[in-house]
């Protein structure tokens, strides 16, 4: 149980270095709730691992040699769907916490605001976790039964010298890919008749406006802070860092209410949309 001993960095190498899928989860809220509630108060600083501990399922592969998942009324299908929603979360509390964790010596330093948001994104994907998790437990299925890859840490691996370029991919890319995919999914969800699943995916895409909102409002201030245009500088970091196209079609209505307009995205563009099976 965290103290007012630990700092909101030591929480953070605490849940990095819990390897038990859903007992990492379970840290990074509890965790959380020590910061909201002001047990622990003090920022710190702690000596991040570049690869935070994870179970020994799944096998992770590169992404190309992850099957596509399709969504049938079948329990596998639906389960294959969930599972590979939970890895994202479950990397996805990893990411929150090494952002926190990983530049908490930022210079300028970063106004406590910074910490509080990403502390709720921290918290919001450890919930979301557990929400898949028991999702798959309901269908037969358990975390760690299909093979997943390693995409999203190699994201925070490629980011971690700037919190700019961080910012930049991890929620203005990755995160804002969700909005734009998942209401197909939570469409195809209640189509295969489980309104649960779809549920928990409507709860998660509107948490996730909030987590790029809070990408979108970090990444304006650091480029504030050094005089730059944030248009202008996200584009050359996504060039940089991202391996791959920011891929159509794009949910405008969610990104515009996560701060991102058309304007900020739509040069970057694969010209070749997608279509979500």
């Amino acid at each position: 149980m965290p103290s007012a001993q630990d700092t909101l960095c030591s929480l953070a190498l605490g849940v990095l270095q819990t390897g038990e899928a859903r007992a990492k989860a379970l840290a990074a809220r509890e965790a959380a709730r020590a910061w909201r509630t002001g047990v622990v108060t003090e920022i710190g600083t702690a000596d991040l691992p570049d690869r935070p501990a994870r179970p020994e399922r799944p096998e992770l592969t590169r992404p190309g040699r992850v099957k596509k998942r399709k969504i049938t009324a079948a329990p596998e299908g639906r389960a294959a769907l969930l599972h590979a929603l939970a890895h994202i979360e479950l990397n996805a509390i990893d990411l929150a916490w090494d952002i926190l964790g990983r530049f908490a010596r930022h210079d300028p330093p970063l106004p406590r605001a910074f910490f509080n948001d990403w502390v709720k994104v921290a918290d919001d994907e450890a919930r979301h976790f557990l929400l898949l998790d028991d999702r798959l437990r309901t269908l037969g299925a358990s975390y760690g039964d299909l093979p997943a890859h390693d995409g999203l840490w190699q994201a925070s691996m490629d980011t971690a010298h700037d919190l700019l370029a961080r910012l930049a991919i991890v929620p203005l890319v990755l995160e804002a890919r969700g909005l734009d995919v998942t209401p197909g999914m939570i469409v195809k969800l209640r189509a295969a008749g489980d309104d649960e699943s779809a549920d928990a995916l409507q709860i998660i895409h509107d948490d996730e406006i909030t987590h790029v909102a809070a990408g979108k409002r970090w990444f304006d201030w650091l480029c504030a802070e050094r005089s730059q245009t944030p248009e202008t500088v996200w584009r050359d970091l996504v060039r940089t860092h991202f391996k791959g196209l920011v891929k159509p079609p794009f949910n405008e209505k969610s990104r515009a209410l996560a701060g991102m307009q058309p304007d900020f995205y739509a040069g970057l563009a694969d010209p070749e949309p997608t279509t979500i099976s």
